[in-house]
């Protein structure tokens, strides 16, 4: 079996961070999601992994891959594949098509995070013997997503793209399985009216032949990070279920250390106090601060008399004499000041290299 990894699109929804970064490539717990997506792949014993890039943002993914193949010490072998538009999954995966050949394979959203792993879903398709597996989560409001209705059998008889009045809570997570009747499938249908070609509408044209499509019903969470509040929401749940306390940088004192939190190399923290789950990156100053729970700053950043909390911060950004910075995501090389009597509480989506005074 291979695995198609797709890390094209433009990320509209977190713009204006996306103009300068992938949004697969956007940090949780000081980590690019891309990262967590092929740490389940892999462990879930896949090692043939195709990647979808788009021109403007393929050299930027092709290089942070790169960088995690060197932690890895597993044989895996990346083949990098350029979708000249994001004209939608199914075109992606027609984009694929010669690196998948006809053997099954495991689609993935690149910026889709979920808790568990994927043995016993890639189990179930084998056993089943079906030319779809799809990956589905009950949502509070499935107006917002792909939603599948189910027959008795735990059979899809019907997708259908954020819909008004839905049949079901069951909505589609970003992770599928198929096997090569699918390429039958995507050959059958024409661009939707966003002149996109559907995955959604090449599944539907498997139901209508009579080709098995079931469900996996996934028992715990789903995050699609493609949105401040849920990248924020993920980062909080990775630090609190993968973080381990470990302190390697320097500590004064006069700080204080709570919970789960990582001080890597070379930080300094200095008559501050850091309260879990956190981590601070390499190279990192903390000084006269408070870093709250649910933090995550990266390397080579200046935080001095400030306040964060629930807040992503990426490389090199410097943030002084700020009361309270809560439920932000701040990009790279942004300086952060205040310069008058500022009392308020800042929730900010910054991109990089930035300038803010308040």
């Amino acid at each position: 079996m291979k695995c198609l990894v797709l890390c094209g699109g433009k990320g509209t929804r977190l713009k204006p961070l996306t103009f300068t970064i992938p949004k697969q490539l956007v940090p949780v717990a000081n980590r690019p999601i891309l990262h967590f997506v092929l740490d389940n792949i892999i462990k879930s014993g896949l090692s043939d992994i195709g990647i979808i890039i788009a021109p403007e943002t393929g050299g930027l993914i092709q290089e942070s891959v790169e960088e995690y193949k060197a932690t890895i010490n597993q044989p895996v072998k990346f083949t990098f594949l350029v979708q000249d538009e994001p004209k939608g999954l199914a075109h992606a995966v027609k984009t694929a098509r010669d690196f998948l050949g006809e053997e099954p394979f495991l689609m993935y959203l690149g910026d889709n995070l979920i808790g568990g792993d994927l043995v016993e879903f890639i189990s179930r398709f084998y056993e089943t013997e079906v030319d779809a597996l799809l990956l589905l989560k009950a949502v509070p409001d499935p107006t917002r997503f792909g939603i599948a209705t189910l027959n008795a059998q735990g059979e899809i008889v019907h997708l259908e793209e954020k819909p008004k009045f839905p049949q079901s809570n069951l909505a589609l997570v970003g992770v599928y399985l198929f096997s090569s009747a699918i390429h039958w499938g995507i050959e059958r249908i024409k661009p939707s009216f966003r002149g996109e070609l559907e995955i959604t509408d090449a599944i539907s044209q498997l139901i209508d032949a009579k080709k098995k499509v079931k469900a996996y019903i996934l028992d715990k969470w789903w995050l699609d990070t493609g949105k401040k509040d849920t990248l924020l929401a993920a980062n909080r749940i990775i630090l609190q279920e993968l973080i381990e306390r470990k302190i390697e940088g320097e500590v004064s004192s006069q700080s204080q250390i709570l919970g789960k939190v990582v001080i890597a190399k070379d930080a300094v923290v200095e008559n501050s106090a850091v309260r879990g789950p956190a981590v601070i990156g390499k190279g990192t100053k903390i000084i006269n601060s408070s870093i709250g729970p649910y933090t995550a700053i990266a390397d080579e950043c200046l935080v001095e008399d400030s306040k964060i909390e629930s807040s992503i911060v990426l490389k090199g950004t410097q943030i002084k004499g700020i009361d309270r910075l809560a439920d932000s995501l701040i990009g790279r090389n942004v300086r952060i000041e205040k310069n008058q009597k500022f009392h308020q509480c800042l929730r900010l989506l910054i991109s990089d290299d930035s300038e803010v005074e308040v």
